[in-house]
Order: structure tokens, then C-alpha cells, then sequence
């Protein structure tokens, strides 16, 4: 059973940096890709970032291209998303996903979610 477990959401001054982090657990990640996506209210769920857990190459929005930083750590099994000079516009909740596959897509058909974790940037 998969399970993928965000945390490092808060509330942060424009300007400012959050770490969100993705614990995984259930399988060898080794062959998964891994992406986070958010969803503001009223607003559709969008990619962020993806890093393909075996090469550890990465892919961003071109949103955050320069802000955020995706990284994975297999000796903990998680996955991270280093947020610098945040936005309102960033403000969203959440998600950590899995997909069985060494493709990082940047729609939400992955396999497996996290609950989410909100993220709210005052102006």
C-alpha cells in the first residue's frame, strides 16, 4: 500500500521560502516518478514539479521555473519542494503524487496522492 504523507505547509510572507516535504512509504520508489501539484479554490488542480526518482531528472511550471527546487532523498524515501520567493498567487493547497512509471506527466492521472498541505502567501 502506498502511502505519501505531505507536510511544511504554512502561512508565509510574500517574499519568503517553504519546504514542503513527501514521505513515502509502501514501495521501492526507484521506478516512479514523482510530482507535485496544487489546487486553489474554485480553480482546476496544476502541475508544479516532477522528478523522475531514478535519474533525478526534474521538471517545473513555467510558474515556478527559478523559484522552487525539486529533490529526493532515497535514503528517506522523500521527496521535497524548496519554495523561495513565494507569491499570493502560490497560495494552494498541496499535493505530493506517485505514478509506476519513469515518464513525468504534467496532468493528475498519477497512481497514488498525499493528502495535500496548505500553502497561504500574504501580500
Amino acid at each position: 500500500q502506498v502511502q505519501l504523507v505531505e507536510s511544511g505547509g504554512g502561512l508565509v510572507q510574500a517574499g519568503g521560502s517553504l519546504r514542503l516535504s513527501c514521505a513515502a512509504s509502501g514501495r521501492t520508489f526507484s521506478t516512479y516518478a514523482m510530482g507535485w501539484f496544487r489546487q486553489a479554490p474554485g480553480k482546476e488542480r496544476e502541475f508544479v514539479a516532477g522528478i523522475v526518482w531514478s535519474v533525478g531528472t526534474t521538471y517545473y511550471a513555467d510558474s515556478v521555473k527559478g523559484r522552487f527546487t525539486v529533490s529526493r532523498d532515497s535514503a528517506k524515501n522523500t521527496v521535497w519542494l524548496q519554495m523561495n520567493s513565494l507569491k499570493p498567487e502560490d497560495t494552494a493547497v498541496y499535493y505530493c503524487a506517485a505514478d509506476p512509471t519513469t515518464l513525468v506527466v504534467q496532468i493528475p492521472t498519477y497512481d497514488y496522492w498525499g493528502q495535500g498541505t496548505q500553502v497561504t502567501v500574504s501580500a
